[in-house]
């Protein structure tokens, strides 16, 4: 017989969830700045005792929203190298469509995702959060040469903060010479 989830622990994480998702809605709309417990309950619409009792400080909600956001990237990622796989391709349309998808529709989210990351360089204690993108990336994809990789994610990052200060999105069509060029050979 299967044991019967806890309706606690399921409850409790679902508000743990409510209350990262309007964290990072808050991140879009205010920036970091704008992050207290106050307007994060707000957003979530619970009381603010609901996110000091599962976040006893900012650092520690901070910390679990870039968590969250390594985790939708690792899924994101994920899908997307097993769509190009899939088609036989070698990514770059799938890693541009990405990108432009991240630079237009989703610009907030991309905004206040780099926000963060940007934070973890002045707050020690979010870097270990922070650094997970890399790590979630480098476990992902197959790489024979270190060098290349690195110097592809950093073009990835370097896209999207200029992406994210042009003042109309690139196209997944104008990333994609970019992108193929980054993946090339060497």
């Amino acid at each position: 017989m299967k044991p019967q989830p806890d309706g606690r622990r399921v409850r409790g994480e679902k508000r743990r969830a409510e209350i990262i998702a309007a964290t990072l809605r808050v991140i879009e709309r205010d920036g970091v700045a704008g992050v207290t417990h106050r307007t994060v309950a707000r957003e979530a619409g619970v009381p603010t005792t609901s996110t000091t009792y599962h976040f006893a400080d900012l650092d520690d909600l901070l910390i679990a929203t870039l968590i969250s956001c390594a985790r939708d990237m690792a899924t994101e990622v994920y899908w997307m190298i097993d769509r190009a796989r899939s088609r036989g391709s070698g990514g770059a349309a799938e890693v541009a469509n990405l990108l432009a998808e991240a630079l237009g529709p989703r610009r907030g989210r991309t905004m206040a995702e780099y926000e963060l990351y940007l934070l973890a360089s002045r707050r020690p204690e979010l870097r270990p959060a922070a650094r997970r993108w890399l790590d979630v990336l480098t476990s992902m994809v197959r790489h024979d040469d270190e060098v290349a990789f690195r110097v592809f994610l950093a073009g990835i990052d370097g896209l999207l903060i200029q992406g994210l200060i042009d003042d109309e999105p690139p196209t997944a069509e104008e990333l994609r010479p970019v992108v193929d060029y980054l993946l090339r050979p060497r």
